[in-house]
């Protein structure tokens, strides 16, 4: 058993991904997407994803570090599980092996890249399972510009509160350090409350919760999003101005409005 799956192992359990790679296997969403993302709403992912029977996407009713940040970014997720001896030791003779330095949570942070988040299944553990503290969070920060998914605890959270371009969603804090738990995996399927992380899941954080979007759905709500928000300044503004009621703007558009609509478009979306 591989810690850290191979490469291969990697491009084989994300096949649908349209983009180029990292070198350890993972989807590599363009730069641009993930920008655009942070626009994007709960709500029009959701939509989207459930569209292509993607309907257990979404986790929330978490706590967040800093409630002002938008989180997004390429998943690289792990999973931890309750400490087993016999189990411990294999872990810790592959990562001797192969010149892993420090906590098994370190190992994890250490294969972070710019843009990444870290999606962390700790099982819920908060007391001894405070997966970062302001060090390690500091490193975080550092290596992504954005931050984690932790499905258990974080320490030292007046530390991180001060660290800035960074935003963390966990399920409580303790004064306690990590322990008695072992990492089983990195860049494989992880489960987060009732979603499935696939390495290089595209990852949106917002006030409403934590969803997972797979790569090759990531273009199409991206779009999807911004014609949504395109179409909304259209019709509050012709809700302001009368021309059409509520009844006929909430709704599908009928093809009066609908060409109007293009019409506004081609004038470069200023008004007639």
């Amino acid at each position: 058993m591989k810690i850290f799956p191979r490469p291969e192992d990697v491009i084989a359990l994300t096949p649908n991904n349209p983009f180029d790679r990292y070198p350890d296997g993972r989807p590599r969403i363009p730069d641009d997407l993930i920008e655009r993302l942070k626009l994007v709403t709960t709500e029009e992912a959701w939509g989207t994803m459930r569209k292509h029977g993607y309907e257990y996407q979404f986790v929330g009713n978490w706590l967040r570090t800093h409630p002002d940040q938008i989180l997004v970014g390429r998943a690289l997720p792990c999973i931890m599980m309750p400490l087993r001896p016999d189990l411990q030791a294999v872990v810790e003779a592959q990562g001797k092996e192969e010149g892993r330095i420090g906590g098994q949570n370190s190992w994890v942070i250490d294969e972070l890249q710019m843009s990444d988040v870290l999606v962390v299944d700790l099982f819920g553990k908060v007391k001894d399972g405070t997966f970062v503290g302001d060090n390690l969070s500091t490193s975080v920060r550092k290596r992504t510009r954005a931050g984690a998914v932790i499905d258990g605890g974080i320490r030292d959270f007046q530390g991180i509160s001060e660290l800035t371009d960074v935003t963390f969603f966990h399920r409580g804090m303790d004064p306690t350090a990590i322990k008695n738990v072992t990492l089983t995996g990195v860049n494989m399927p992880t489960r987060i409350g009732e979603v499935t992380v696939l390495p290089g899941d595209a990852v949106l954080g917002t006030p409403t919760g934590v969803i997972f979007i797979p790569p090759h759905l990531i273009q199409e709500v991206v779009e999807r999003s911004e014609d949504i928000r395109v179409r909304d300044q259209f019709g509050k503004m012709r809700l302001a101005e009368g021309k059409y009621t509520p009844g006929e703007i909430d709704r599908a558009w009928s093809e009066e409005i609908e060409a109007d609509y293009q019409q506004w478009l081609a004038a470069g979306g200023s008004g007639d």
